[in-house]
Formats: C-alpha cells, structure tokens, sequence
C-alpha cells in the first residue's frame, strides 16, 4: 500500500475531485499542437497565431467546460487568463513541462518551462503540477535515467510545496516509428504496464498517475473503432486493461490521447467492464477538438456558441460514463478523502 499523501496534498485533491472523490477534469494545456490547428484552419502560419489568440481559445473552453468539471488543467505560457475565467468549483492544474520535446538528440528527453517553478504553480492558485514525459521501458537506460531523474525533480518540488504531482506518461516507439500501427498496438499493452510499474515507485513521489488506456481501439476486434486489423479480441483487451489497473499502487487516471468523444467513452465503458479501479479522466480533444474549425473560420462567438452546445454534450457523455470510477483515495486504502 503507498504513503498516504500529506495532509496540505489532501486538500488540494478534494478541490481537484467531484464530492465521489472522482477527477472529471478537461485538459487545456495544449500549445503546439493547438498552434498548428489553428493556423491550418485560419489558412496562416504558424508563426502568425498571436498569443492573445491561444489565450483567447483557452479562456472560451475554460469559462464553457470549467462548470461541468471537477478540475481543468493549463499552461502557464497561455492558460493563466483561462485560470481566472474559470467556475469557481473547478479547480486547477497547471502544466510544468515546455511543450514538445527536445528534438535534438534521440529518447524524446522532455525539459522544463525556464521561469516556472513548483513554488510558482502554487503562488498562481494551482492546485496539482502536472509534468509531460515520453515514455518506454524499453527505451536505453541512459535514456530513461534522465527521465528519471526530472521526475524525482519535480516530485521532491511537490513534496516541499505539499502540493499534488501528477505524472502524465505518453507512449512512442525509440526506433522512431509513428506508434499507430498494428506493431505497435501489439506492444502498447506491455509499454503499459512496465511504464506504470515503474512511476509507481516512491522516489518520484508522484501522487496521480495521467496514462493511457493501455490498448489501441483501431486493432481491438468488437470495438466501434476496429480497423480489420486485429491485435486483440475484445475479451483480450478487458484483461489487458485489467492487468494494468491492477499494477498501479497509485490513483490513476486516463488521458484521452486525441481520439473522438464516441471511441473514448466506449474505452471508458470496456474500463468499467474490465473492472479497473482508475479514478477519473483528464479529458482534452474528445471534449472541445471540434471547436477548432469552427474557432479558427469564424471566431470566438462562434466558438464559444459551439462549446456551449455541442461541447457541453461532449463532458456530458465523459461525465456519464466516468460514474464507475473509484474515488482517488481507494488506491491508498483510505476510506474517504481524509488522511487517517
């Protein structure tokens, strides 16, 4: 059983979580991929999408999604307007990682925003940090020491500053393929599961974990997503899904990794299935995505017109088949949100 989190930690995820004890947050940390959504619908450069516009697009889904959320994650480069625009209910995280990687040198090494600290995240009202890392475990040991050891970083970070760390793990492949095919579907179960068996350990001092679902809908036969290919029956898949719940010692909660609302709640529906004892989601594009086009063709009226409807329906579905989950405090054997 881990540690339980320090009391000042408590606090702070109770002001994250539904009165369940459930994280129903919206992810909004995006940056370079919401650039180069935006330019492609305008028809601009990259270069030429102000700041005030990625402030502008945050804000309008903060103020539209915030009251339907038990928390909404930002970035303190573009998301700080969006932290104050949001339902008073809702509480905060924000982003502690420059967006991207370093593309430099091979392993995706992943490096901190220059003029944000732990201390600071805290001073502008957040109630978790949230840290973004690429990861495989079968990746070179050189390679993941310096991961590990940004993540022990950050942990120690919020552990002196009692306040809640949230470990995001993203999967890739270290031979550089795209991950998307049926190889690596194959793989993702296995990347999975050693990833969180790893992250669970106490030297990083990692709170909540924020992972993937750890199968690939596209190759999962039965599934409303399934390509042809197969990499696993549906049954296949639940006891995958299982296995991995069953690893993390840590609260964990799923990341919705760019796919549509329909396939991620159907994912969600086979977790509850499975019968993992994930505690939530942090839910980004399978909520507001579509407002992209429609923000970047006809503006924020537009948008914030779409939000109110169209993305509304969207938490609403994750909302609604989140209710199985399990309240953060199940993985640390505690009976209610409270330190015993």
């Amino acid at each position: 059983m881990p540690t339980h989190p320090a009391t000042g930690k408590t606090k702070h995820l109770r002001a994250l979580s539904n009165p369940a004890g459930v994280i129903a947050a919206v992810a909004m940390d995006q940056r370079a991929s919401l650039v180069k959504t935006i330019a492609a619908a305008r028809g601009i450069e990259r270069k030429d999408v102000a700041p005030s516009v990625m402030s502008e697009f945050k804000s309008a889904v903060s103020k539209a999604l915030s009251p339907h959320a038990s928390a909404i994650l930002l970035d303190p480069e573009y998301g700080l307007p969006g932290a104050a625009a949001r339902d008073p209910r809702c509480g905060l995280l924000l982003a502690y990682e420059f967006s991207g990687y370093d593309t430099t040198r091979p392993g995706r090494l992943p490096y901190l925003l220059e003029d944000v600290s732990v201390r600071r995240i805290k001073e502008w009202g957040a109630n978790a940090c949230k840290l973004l890392i690429y990861y495989s475990p079968f990746d070179s040991p050189r390679v993941n020491d310096i991961k590990h050891a940004l993540v022990e970083r950050a942990g120690s970070e919020c552990a002196a500053e009692e306040l809640p760390f949230f470990l995001e793990l993203l999967s890739y492949d270290p031979a550089g393929g795209d991950g998307k095919g049926l190889a690596a579907a194959k793989l993702k179960p296995r990347v999975a599961l050693g990833t969180i068996m790893e992250f669970c350990k106490p030297r990083y001092g990692v709170d909540v974990l924020k992972v993937e679902v750890p199968i690939a809908s596209r190759f999962t036969e039965g599934s409303r997503a399934f390509c042809g290919e197969r990499a696993y029956s549906y049954a296949e898949a639940l006891g995958l899904m299982k296995e991995a719940s069953d690893a993390s010692t840590l609260p964990f909660i799923y990341l919705s990794a760019g796919v549509d609302n329909d396939v991620f709640t159907e994912q969600l529906r086979m977790a509850a299935e499975a019968g993992s004892d994930y505690s939530g989601v942090l839910c980004g594009r399978a909520t507001w995505k579509g407002g992209l086009p429609v923000y970047g063709q006809r503006g924020a009226a537009a948008l914030e017109e779409w939000l109110s409807g169209e993305g509304v329906a969207n938490i609403g579905n994750v909302n609604e088949a989140i209710r199985p989950a399990k309240p953060w405090w199940f993985k640390f054997g505690l009976s209610s949100g409270e330190t015993e």
